[in-house]
C-alpha cells in the first residue's frame, strides 16, 4: 500500500494526477510549448489530420484553432476554402497558397500555443460566421473537452459558438489526459476524429455522446463506412 499512499500524497501536492492504475504528470497551467507538443504522438496526429480532410466541405469557411493536430490538417487543406485562424503555424501553411482565402485573427502573442489570443482575437471572431470549426484539445472525457490554459480555451469556445458544425481532433492520448480549462461539452461536438490507438472503452464513450466518430488508421487510409475492414478509417454515427 506504500505506493498508493505516496501517489495520494503527490496528488494532494499537485505534483501528479491520479489515473486508473497509476498517475500522470499534470499539464502546466500555461501549456506545454507548441514544438514539444508537435513532436509528441506525431504518427497519430498525422493520421487524424488526414482523416479530417473529407470533413471540410468544398468552398467552406473553416475556423482552425492553434492545436498541433489541427496544424496537421492545415497542411492538407483542399483549395477553394476560406480559412479563419489565430494560429501562426496555420497562417504560415496557408499564406503561400493562392487557392485559399485567409482571415488572420490578431491579438496578444501567446508563446506556448504560437497563436494570438485575448480581447482583440475575440472581437475578430464576433462578427464572423463559419461553416465548420475544427478544434483540438489537451484532454477530453465524459465531463467535457479541456485546454491547458484559459486564453486558449476562450478562443476555442468562441470558434465553436460561431460555427454551424464543430469537428474535434484528438489523438488517443488526450482521452487519458487531464487539463484545467473546460471549453466544450462532448455532446456539442458534431464529429470527433481519433486515431486507431483509441481503446474500446474510450470509443464507446465517444459513440454514446458525439453525433459521429471517425477512427483514423495509422497509415494513409481514408474514411470509409464502418462495415469496411478495420485497417481503413471508420465512420460511426452516434446518438
Amino acid at each position: 500500500m506504500t505506493i498508493r499512499r505516496d501517489l495520494r500524497q503527490l496528488a494532494a501536492q499537485g505534483l501528479v494526477n491520479r489515473v486508473a492504475g497509476g498517475a500522470s504528470a499534470p499539464v502546466p497551467a500555461y501549456g506545454v510549448p507548441f514544438e514539444q507538443r508537435r513532436d509528441a504522438a506525431t504518427a497519430e496526429k498525422e493520421a487524424v489530420g488526414r482523416a479530417a480532410v473529407p470533413l471540410v466541405p468544398a468552398g467552406a469557411v473553416v475556423a482552425l484553432d492553434a492545436g498541433t493536430t489541427v496544424a496537421a490538417l492545415a497542411a492538407r487543406l483542399p483549395g477553394g476554402l476560406t480559412v479563419v485562424t489565430h494560429s501562426i503555424p496555420v497562417i504560415l501553411a496557408c499564406t503561400g497558397r493562392e487557392d485559399l482565402e485567409l482571415i488572420c485573427l490578431g491579438g496578444a502573442h501567446h508563446r506556448a500555443t504560437r497563436s494570438f489570443t485575448g480581447p482583440i482575437t475575440r472581437a475578430g471572431l464576433e462578427d464572423l460566421a463559419v461553416d465548420v470549426a475544427v478544434l483540438s484539445a489537451t484532454a477530453a472525457g465524459p465531463t467535457g473537452v479541456y485546454s491547458a490554459n484559459a486564453a486558449d480555451a476562450e478562443i476555442k469556445r468562441a470558434m465553436a459558438r460561431i460555427a454551424r458544425r464543430v469537428v474535434l481532433l484528438l489523438d488517443h492520448g488526450k482521452l487519458a489526459a487531464h487539463a484545467p480549462m473546460r471549453f466544450l461539452d462532448l455532446a456539442a461536438v458534431d464529429t470527433v476524429v481519433v486515431d486507431a490507438g483509441t481503446d474500446a472503452d474510450q470509443l464507446a464513450l465517444l459513440r454514446a455522446t458525439c453525433r459521429e466518430v471517425v477512427v483514423a488508421p495509422l497509415d494513409a487510409g481514408t474514411a470509409v463506412p464502418a462495415s469496411r475492414p478495420a485497417a481503413s478509417a471508420t465512420r460511426v454515427a452516434g446518438p
